[in-house]
């Protein structure tokens, strides 16, 4: 018991220092030529623009149902009016960011984990670098560079969703006019509230194209390790976002004392 118990805890940190070493290797590469500028924009395409459906469908989602529970407790003080400003500010300070996060985390990281995961068991890979390519800057680099990208976007995309969710539910209930609810909730948000919590994005970003690269690149052991990788891709990517982000909300209240407020 004991043994395996041992055995888990240095797997654990084994897998942990590679991937700390694969993710450090890959922020190096951004900044180290080639510069593989038309596979970073395909990249953009296919991990941005199409997972920004996604993302606008579950904002709009996500803001209805966030404005339903709003509106049930503060009924309860007479402060409905303060409805869309609540939203606003849950949404664009934390559930926008995190459940972008998590929701890209389930399409980009399972694609990256499995399309990589392919290419090293049937040796594209090494097809690339016999042919004097090279491939982690080509297929890895890019990745995290595009998915660093992407995520801040898709993230505005989510708020604004979000709030156009709300919107709908709002009306439905008092028939607000569209800018009297965007007034409201815009009224209390600062700059402070978007722009440290949409940069945490990159983060986000950085951590699902970096494990989900890991996972396929080192995947072993045929279709089956194809599969793994990507089912690991999604859950490791989940649960990094989330550690990530209880730290990074402690940091951004450290930097701006005001986003507390």
């Amino acid at each position: 018991m004991l043994d395996r118990a041992g055995t888990a805890v240095t797997s654990l940190f084994t897998t942990t220092g590679e991937v700390s070493l694969f993710g450090f290797k890959a922020a190096g590469g951004i900044f180290t030529p080639p510069y593989e500028f038309r596979e970073t924009v395909r990249q953009l395409y296919e991990l941005g623009v199409k997972s920004a459906p996604l993302i606008a469908v579950s904002g709009v989602a996500v803001g209805a149902v966030l404005s339903m529970h709003t509106r049930a407790s503060l009924e309860r003080f007479g402060a409905e009016s303060m409805i869309p400003a609540g939203l606003a500010l849950a949404l664009v300070r934390e559930t926008g960011p995190l459940t972008a996060g998590l929701l890209l985390s389930g399409r980009i990281g399972a694609g990256i984990g499995a399309e990589l995961g392919a290419m090293r068991v049937t040796e594209q890979i090494d097809a690339l670098e016999a042919s004097a390519v090279d491939a982690f800057q080509y297929l890895v680099v890019t990745r995290v560079l595009a998915c660093m990208i992407a995520l801040p976007i898709l993230t505005t995309i989510m708020n604004f969703s979000g709030m156009l969710g709300g919107f709908v539910a709002e009306t439905t209930v008092t028939s607000m006019p569209l800018n009297l609810y965007f007034s409201k909730a815009f009224s209390l948000l600062d700059i402070t509230d978007y722009v440290p919590a949409t940069v945490k994005t990159v983060v986000f970003g950085f951590i699902i194209a970096t494990i989900s690269s890991y996972l396929g690149f080192t995947t072993e052991s045929g279709t089956e390790g194809v599969g793994r990788a990507s089912t690991r891709a999604v859950v490791m990517s989940s649960i990094f976002i989330i550690v990530t982000n209880v730290l990074l909300v402690r940091l951004i209240f450290f930097v701006f004392p005001g986003a507390a407020g």
